[in-house]
């Protein structure tokens, strides 16, 4: 469960962002986020499913003045689920299935907003050992 990724060049990447409620806490949420999760996993993690692996982030807080450029601050609490898959349309398909709705709609009910985006890999490299 807490293993590294190992993510295949020309798969794509689904970034979705969750804007929890007022009041509404990471611990609030976590016993659907981690139903969610197993359901993609479970389900979907096979070459007809296309699912290849996922993260998830709570916003911590510190936003880079290094890495921004003209941005609006986005400092809503909110949780952002990075997945990798296959392709685009076996993500679609994942998210339109019964099971994958049930649990994503749980979640749903703790957010104010959500939106997911997707993107398609141009590069990825890790520092060359000497």
């Amino acid at each position: 469960m807490f293993e590294p990724l190992s993510i295949p060049f020309g798969c794509v990447m689904l970034y979705n962002v969750v804007k929890l409620k007022k009041g509404v806490t990471v611990e609030d949420v976590e016993l659907a986020l981690g139903e969610m999760c197993n359901v993609v996993k479970n389900t979907y993690g096979d070459d007809e499913g296309g699912f290849i692996g996922g993260q998830v982030y709570k916003f911590g807080g510190f936003i880079s003045d290094e890495g921004s450029f003209a941005s609006k601050h986005q400092t809503e609490d909110h949780i952002s689920i990075v997945t990798y898959w296959k392709s685009f349309e076996q993500h679609e398909k994942s998210h339109a299935d019964a099971a994958f709705r049930e649990k994503f709609e749980a979640l749903a009910d703790y957010a104010n907003e959500t939106y997911e985006v997707g993107y398609e890999m141009l590069w990825q490299g890790e520092p060359e050992k000497e």
